[in-house]
């Protein structure tokens, strides 16, 4: 009796374990694609009029569009709020700074703010990012991506002081990777940083993925493109930039679906700010400036889609900030967020399970320039920086004194043309916003890192502070909407 239960127990095994492997769920990938500067007057999906986008409208027609989704209005703030899931006044980041142009020991210090990808990289995720970074110094800190938990990486290098050729991101490109930094004479650099992403997908394809594209396309420097050699025009050229960008999409889905990747993949695009203020685009028959570093909706109010594993399609106002992406993130790929972080999962909304999400309000603030204090560390110009919160209908802009100063009813007013402040602004709207603004910190905090050795091409401090603070604040930070005659004089010269 004793051997007929062995051996029983050893025909069963095999099955009792695969059954055991069954319950296990896979785990989601991630492909999370960030454009550069671009604004949704420049989506088709978003109603823009001037471009045809047929890859991302392809995202838009099979996923789910975000209509509320604030990035910050420049950035690095937008940038570090993603990494880190912590709004600028918590992690300090606030200002941009250049860290390879202007140096000064100033870098994101990845031991004292952790980010997504260590935390998924750390369960198991394999790890890759390409393209943009700009917040080390990869000559002082060359393992700076292994650090922040990217096992694989190709980086333009960003500006780097006295090192011409490191200007280039396009043409010519100047590219950091494991083996160093060179430049790729006669390349494309927006090629250079796809194709990487296609081959650590398809050599990793059997593991659970996390990808990080944070793009070069569409900032300026404005540039022809492959696909369009005879674009002339810093217009034409822009129009080119972002057809190109649509073309890389379609690329990297097209990549997902070769190698049986697709139907188990969260890809979310957006982008990091507004469009160049130089360039205006056209939405829903309304000439819109690119609102880069402002805070009025076409700096901030970004295009935000995700295409899910079992395709959920809808359009939603749900509520959500980049703070939520790190939350999200980790909760889709089941790992226990141990980082503080500002911001709230909309997994929930990504699976359909709500519409609305757990948000009731949003908050965008900071860019321009940082400084260096008299300690030799970056440092914010003001103690509360001015910033925007809103709501599903209304928006309000703070002042440096933490008090409000316009109200916007997005509602009936979404290019946000007549403040309410004094003209019908309801006590209990303000009485609402003045109640979250109670709930943050009245000193903003400082960016925390262990500072590294300097380069050798500082920027001298008296020109690095030269035109930030009380002299290059903004009292309005609001870009108004541009008008036909600035456009067609922008879209017909030759």
């Amino acid at each position: 009796m004793n051997k007929i239960y062995k051996l029983l127990l050893v025909m069963l095994l095999p099955l009792m374990i695969g059954c055991k492997q069954m319950e296990v769920p896979q785990r989601p990938n991630f492909v999370f694609i960030m454009v550069d500067d671009l604004g949704k007057e420049w989506i088709e999906s978003y109603g823009a009029t001037e471009i045809e986008t047929p890859n991302i409208n392809k995202l838009a027609e099979t996923g789910i569009t975000f209509d509320n989704a604030y990035s910050m209005p420049q950035c690095t703030p937008s940038r570090v709020a993603l990494i880190t899931g912590q709004y600028p006044f918590a992690n300090g980041w606030i200002n941009h700074y250049d860290v390879p142009r202007w140096g000064h020991g100033v870098n994101f210090d990845a031991d004292k703010n952790p980010s997504f990808a260590k935390a998924v990289q750390n369960d198991g995720y394999a790890t890759c990012i390409a393209g943009k970074w700009q917040i080390n110094d990869f000559r002082i800190e060359p393992k700076a991506m292994e650090n922040a938990g990217f096992q694989e990486y190709c980086m333009w290098t960003g500006y780097e002081s006295g090192n011409k050729p490191s200007e280039n991101r396009y043409w010519d490109p100047y590219i950091f990777t494991k083996n160093g930094s060179k430049t790729y004479e006669g390349e494309f650099g927006p090629d250079i940083f796809s194709d990487f992403i296609i081959d650590f997908m398809s050599k990793n394809k059997d593991k659970p993925l996390c990808v990080y594209y944070p793009m070069v396309l569409t900032h300026a420097p404005f540039v022809h493109t492959p696909h369009e050699p005879e674009a002339k025009t810093k217009y034409q050229k822009h129009q080119a930039m972002v057809r190109y960008t649509d073309f890389i999409i379609g690329k990297i889905v097209k990549s997902l679906e070769v190698n049986g990747l697709l139907d188990n993949t969260y890809l979310i695009f957006t982008t990091d700010n507004g469009t160049s203020n130089g360039i205006i685009g056209k939405r829903d028959e309304v000439y819109v400036r690119g609102g880069k570093s402002f805070l009025t909706e076409n700096g901030i109010n970004a295009p935000f889609l995700v295409l899910t594993p079992d395709k959920m399609h809808f359009t939603t106002d749900a509520l959500i900030d980049f703070t939520d992406i790190y939350p999200t993130l980790l909760d889709l790929a089941n790992v226990v967020n141990k980082a503080e972080t500002s911001g709230y999962s909309f997994a929930d909304v990504l699976k359909g399970e709500r519409v609305i999400g757990k948000r009731d309000w949003i908050l965008a603030m900071g860019g321009l320039s940082a400084k260096i204090g008299e300690d030799d560390r970056m440092e914010n110009w003001f103690r509360f920086r001015d910033r925007v919160l809103r709501d599903r209908r209304y928006k309000v802009y703070t002042d440096t004194l933490k008090r409000i100063v316009r109200v916007f009813d997005l509602q009936s007013d979404p290019y946000e043309t007549h403040n309410l402040i004094g003209e019908g602004a309801s006590a209990q709207v303000l009485e609402k916003f003045e109640g979250i603004l109670n709930g943050l910190p009245d000193r903003d905090a400082k960016p925390v890192y262990t500072k590294k050795v300097d380069s050798l091409y500082n920027v001298p401090i008296e020109k690095l502070n030269c035109c930030g603070g009380p002299k290059g604040a903004r009292k309005m930070n609001m870009l108004p909407l541009a008008t036909e005659e600035a456009f067609l004089k922008l879209s017909s010269k030759e």
